[in-house]
């Protein structure tokens, strides 16, 4: 039987920061795990290499349920993103190890495919509306048949979610994790936003059409009232869902967005387990399940978490920027075409430079992402280039309102 014999914690960053565990059992296999915390990594790459690597060694690579319920619940101190960052690693790891031990793909492991491909949206922005066209008609371009849809608010400097604006043809590029010793600072005004929005979805709308589904991220700046507010404003534009449009640990907040506006709602981008959901999903006081599979305890957690989000007619949109590997983007992808419940698929194309890092057999098609059949996850990683890729401390913004006062980014 073959045993666990090696576990590396790998760091490289082709543009952006990635850490990876790589597990490799006594009969050669190897297998990869996702473990990145943009603006934190490093407390998850010191979690994993002083705490959980040595518990490893020696162990049964089969036995995910029983390895996953040991680091879990044996630390004693549960969830939180690093925790659940670090456990998702090892899960995914071992599941790439038995797809490759049985010769198949994950998503076969996991029941089978549900579904031909996971429909995908891509991000569009611009700073005012005709760069947002732009964006827009690049994405259309790229094949993607949803789009999220962010903009410049007037008053403000840079917003959350807007890249620079997209020449035609160009790849929509935005890394909000700026390097250096301290976060860039962002100002905010609620006011100012809530006025904004809803005249740029009348624009898109009038412009693409009834028929494009369209997404917006409001990214946990609202009170429960104005998130409200937001959603019934957006409603005559028919949006495909509004994400987090007020943070989601304030549960009765939810209940105050819900009773007010029809509008579906994504909620769970900052979630890491099944407990941040419990309320949410038993009140139906939500519409789409936003985490990501490396940060909510792997594929063995989420799943967990989709099966019984599905009792309550609420589906997956998991979390799938560029700061989610490919790695990670991967076990989502095989998550998403197995699993009944699936809504759709975030999906922020990589960069050439990450790409070249983290081979990858997955596939988008059609407006459709397929994972591919190659036996486990389908990513390779190429340890000489990415050691070209020197890690550099890297953080998120700060937000901050017109009077100086901090407030969610």
């Amino acid at each position: 039987m073959a045993t666990i014999e090696g576990a590396e914690v790998l760091i490289t960053s082709p543009g952006r920061n990635f850490v990876t565990l790589r597990i490799t059992t006594s009969d050669g296999t190897t297998g990869l795990g996702d473990a990145t915390l943009n603006g934190r990594e490093l407390a998850v790459a010191s979690y994993l290499s002083e705490h959980v690597v040595p518990l490893l060694i020696g162990s049964d690579p089969q036995r995910i349920e029983d390895t996953w319920q040991y680091l879990y619940r044996g630390a004693y101190w549960r969830r939180g993103p690093v925790t659940m960052a670090a456990i998702a690693a090892v899960d995914v790891a071992l599941w790439d190890i038995k797809g490759k031990m049985a010769g198949m793909p994950v998503y076969q492991l996991l029941g089978g495919a549900s579904r031909r491909g996971a429909l995908a949206y891509g991000h569009a922005s611009g700073s005012d509306i005709p760069s947002l066209f732009t964006s827009i008609r690049n994405h259309l371009d790229e094949g993607f048949a949803a789009i999220r849809v962010q903009t410049g608010v007037p008053g403000l400097g840079q917003v959350y979610g807007v890249a620079g604006d997209q020449k035609p043809g160009q790849r929509y590029d935005y890394e909000p994790a700026s390097r250096g010793a301290a976060p860039s600072e962002e100002s905010w005004d609620s006011r100012a936003y809530l006025r904004h929005i809803p005249t740029v979805f009348a624009a898109v709308r009038d412009e693409f059409g009834p028929e494009l589904p369209l997404l917006h991220d409001g990214h946990h700046r609202l009170t429960p009232n104005q998130a409200a507010s937001l959603g019934k404003s957006l409603e005559p534009h028919d949006l495909f869902w509004l994400e987090d449009c007020t943070p989601g640990e304030n549960q009765e907040g939810l209940r105050r967005v819900r009773s007010q506006t029809t509008t579906p709602l994504a909620i769970g981008e900052v979630f890491n387990s099944v407990f941040d959901y419990q309320t949410l999903i038993t009140e139906q006081l939500m519409d789409y399940v936003r985490s990501a599979v490396t940060h909510t305890g792997g594929i063995t957690a989420l799943k967990k978490i989709m099966d019984f989000a599905a009792v309550y007619q609420i589906k997956s949109g998991f979390h799938g920027p560029t700061d989610v590997s490919p790695v990670g983007q991967a076990a989502a992808l095989h998550l998403d075409l197995s699993i009944h419940n699936f809504g759709i698929q975030e999906y922020m194309k990589h960069s050439d430079d990450t790409l070249r890092v983290f081979r990858t057999s997955y596939t988008f098609d059609g407006g459709l992402l397929h994972p591919g059949d190659a036996p486990g996850l389908g990513v390779e990683y190429d340890d000489a280039l990415a050691e070209s890729f020197s890690y550099t401390a890297a953080y998120l913004p700060v937000n901050r309102l017109q009077d100086g006062t901090v407030h969610d980014w």
